[in-house]
């Protein structure tokens, strides 16, 4: 069948116009994790007054991920996957995020970084290389400016040193509301306590509305080696907090990811793992 030549213009138009219009970027996509690979060992570290679920992968130097606000362990998969063909790589859920419990005690980063060293500990290792996404680079920093003897490497990802590094409008961004209610439900499915979601939230929001807030010199003081890193269309976090960051910190290596957001472990794995991997392995 042949075309005449203004059929042939509009399908063109359509091809050039049309399809892109429907196509979602990379940046704006949020995939679910991949499967998890065999654990070494999981269980549920008794740690200042909770339980902290953690699993174990691999061996070789180890690699602690710390996971964001309402997130869990499981969305490491893909750098698991990779890291712990050659590192230990440690993984958990922060307290009252996935499997592990909460209590009444107030939130904040100092807390829940020392839940993590509770857990290093608990583990018996001495120092990690930390890659942290959002509040997981949060509590990289904390660590860092509080407890540098327990950091070989720090790969920030996402973060912020004080509330302004947020960017405004981010709740009304679709791809961060996409994240929140697949939270809520997998909250549903694996926490202890399924029905107090909006309690969590409640608590943890909290700690959101003021902190971080490190000072310059609270920065200055990180002599860890530290990457500050951050996907080019985050919908949370600000580049000109994480250009400050970057210029502030001693010696801190500035990443930018390409065509990823806020959840770039998942819409570029292999970008991401690569990123990781050229930073605490070098």
């Amino acid at each position: 069948m042949k075309l005449s030549a203004l059929t042939k213009l509009a399908c063109a138009f359509f091809l050039l116009f049309a399809i892109p219009a429907f196509a979602a970027e990379r940046w704006e996509l949020l995939p679910d994790p991949a499967p998890l690979p065999k654990a070494e060992k999981t269980g549920k570290a008794p740690v200042n007054g909770i339980e902290l679920y953690y699993a174990v992968y691999g061996s070789g130097p180890p690699v602690l991920l710390i996971h964001g606000g309402l997130g869990y362990a499981d969305i490491w998969s893909s750098q698991i996957a990779d890291l712990s063909k050659d590192h230990t790589v440690i993984v958990a859920d922060s307290r009252g995020h996935g499997r592990s419990t909460r209590n009444a005690e107030p939130y904040s980063y100092d807390l829940m970084s020392s839940d993590y060293l509770a857990l290093l500990d608990y583990l018996k290792l001495d120092k990690v290389a930390l890659v942290g996404w959002s509040d997981g680079g949060i509590m990289g920093l904390d660590i860092a400016i509080h407890h540098p003897e327990r950091l070989t490497k720090l790969f920030a990802q996402a973060a912020n040193s004080k509330v302004d590094g947020v960017i405004p409008t981010v709740m009304e961004n679709k791809t961060f509301a996409g994240y929140i209610e697949k939270a809520g439900k997998v909250y549903e499915k694996i926490s202890p306590t399924p029905t107090e979601y909006n309690a969590f939230v409640e608590q943890i929001g909290a700690m959101w509305a003021s902190q971080p807030n490190w000072s310059d010199d609270d920065l200055k003081k990180i002599t860890t080696p530290t990457a500050i890193v951050l996907g080019d269309h985050d919908e949370a976090i600000s580049r000109e907090h994480t250009d400050y960051l970057a210029k502030t910190i001693p010696g801190a290596e500035l990443v930018i990811l390409k065509d990823a957001s806020h959840f770039a472990m998942l819409q570029d794995p292999e970008g991401y793992n690569k990123a990781v991997r050229d930073f605490i392995d070098k």
